[in-house]
């Protein structure tokens, strides 16, 4: 295989200045994650800038970097490095034949771009890329490009936005040929005011749609008039997935061992296959993957077989079984993001777990929601009870408005940070618990997931 760049590539692709040859790899703007092979790029920052640990980049086998100012060691030098870097990444877009996705949506987006991976990697020889974990920014989306392989068959970019225009941006840089948007909710109303603002911020990744793209649409949102609308402006292929109407919809959808078993209509045949997670939000995330594998001629069977495969990601849904005394207690891993949809869907999933204990939910604070926090977190009084939850651990003062709304209606522990709240739960846990732990992620209940769990 080829390598991922030459230093004369490089070069070209930023309008910058080769000294010393070079081949790379791999891409990194972390030194930190620097590999053997990798290209360095550094990239100004607000705290630190990328130029002080190029050295240490070096250090660790990069084989180049990319620079705005003379380093020791084979580099490219240009003006700016964080536009080098999205030249880069347009390039690499240029130069590659795949069939390329974008995703986009206020929650499931991460979830859904790795099952769509999953899924396309089983339907046939050809690597797939995607971009890691949420690298889905102005520089997470060009890092992603770039490090996309000439030889790719199919591609998957996870676009996320906090302001208008955003993803606009880098839709035109990604130029997929699938867009789907997985949900629209009140995820960033802190900036853009209002759910209908936000489906038209999602509903930009339609603008970079390559020419008789296809846009994938939830059926089940009362945006969906509103997204098919911003869709028709740039394509005449529209297929939307959900309950009811939608064109790919679930005929019957069961609670199975461990998962759902699901018989789904699509456009051109009917499959029946099993997901690995519980709960209707899942079932959306297989219905969208499903649709956008159609949608490109993928064998949709293949895919299906994928989705029973895939497990829950770290901080999205991953399942623990922690040995306690006398059986185990299951932890759901929720960590990673959270808003209004999300924490509703996973709190319904919650409920549904068969479980011969309690019930326990471990919740912090949703964040970037301005004025409207108070009422959104008093929202969650409803599902809270509807999925009968037995004991709640609250984080964060910005659930105060929820605790006063339950009323003492179930069991309640205040924890003054995630330390407390982790002794909480570990001094009280019993056989048969089943817990939901679920936080924006800058609440940090990932440490308590790990001081739990045991890694």
């Amino acid at each position: 295989m080829s390598p991922l760049w030459t230093g004369r590539e490089v070069a070209e692709a930023t309008g910058g200045t080769l000294i010393g040859e070079f081949e790379a790899s791999g891409v990194s703007f972390d030194s930190r994650e620097v590999g053997p092979g990798d290209l360095f790029v550094a990239m100004p920052g607000t705290v630190h800038d990328g130029h002080r640990f190029v050295d240490g980049a070096f250090a660790a086998g990069a084989a180049g970097a990319l620079v705005s100012q003379p380093v020791e060691g084979p580099h490219v030098l240009v003006s700016d490095t964080a536009r080098a870097l999205e030249a880069l990444g347009q390039a690499a877009r240029g130069r590659c034949k795949a069939t390329v996705f974008g995703v986009t949506g206020s929650v499931g987006k991460t979830s859904t771009k790795e099952a769509l991976a999953a899924a396309l990697a089983r339907s046939g020889p050809g690597p797939v890329h995607r971009s890691v974990k949420s690298y889905n920014n102005h520089t997470g989306v060009p890092l992603s490009l770039a490090r996309m392989p000439r030889e790719t068959r199919f591609a998957v970019f996870e676009m996320g936005m906090n302001n208008a225009g955003e993803i606009a941006a880098l839709t035109r840089m990604v130029r997929p040929h699938v867009a789907l948007i997985t949900a629209i909710g009140p995820a960033h109303i802190e900036n853009l005011g209002s759910e209908e603002a936000i489906a038209d911020a999602k509903a930009e990744i339609f603008q970079g749609l390559e020419p008789d793209g296809v846009a994938i649409i939830p059926e089940d949102t009362p945006h969906r008039d509103r997204l098919v609308k911003a869709a028709r402006r740039f394509t005449g292929r529209i297929v939307t997935f959900g309950h009811g109407d939608a064109d790919v919809h679930a005929l019957h959808a069961v609670r199975a061992e461990g998962g759902s078993l699901i018989t789904a209509a699509l456009l051109g045949c009917e499959v029946t296959f099993t997901i690995s997670q519980r709960g209707d939000h899942w079932v959306s995330n297989a219905l969208a993957v499903l649709a956008a594998v159609e949608a490109v001629g993928a064998d949709v069977a293949l895919a299906g077989l994928a989705l029973a495969d895939f497990g829950g990601l770290k901080g999205r849904g991953e399942r623990h079984h922690i040995p306690v005394p006398g059986g185990e207690v299951l932890l759901i891993d929720e960590s990673y993001n959270a808003n209004p949809v999300s924490v509703a869907a996973t709190l319904k999933s919650l409920g549904a777990e068969s479980v011969e204990g309690r019930r326990v939910a471990v919740l912090g604070a949703m964040k970037e929601l301005g004025e409207h926090s108070d009422r959104f977190h008093a929202g969650l009084a409803k599902p809270i009870l509807e999925a009968g939850i037995d004991r709640l651990i609250l984080v964060g003062d910005e659930t105060r408005p929820l605790e006063a709304e339950l009323g003492g209606r179930l069991a309640i522990v205040r924890a003054a940070s995630v330390e407390d709240a982790a002794e909480a739960l570990q001094q009280d846990l019993a056989a048969g618990d089943a817990v939901l732990v679920k936080a924006s992620n800058s609440v940090g209940l990932a440490r308590l997931v790990e001081r739990v769990a045991g890694g």
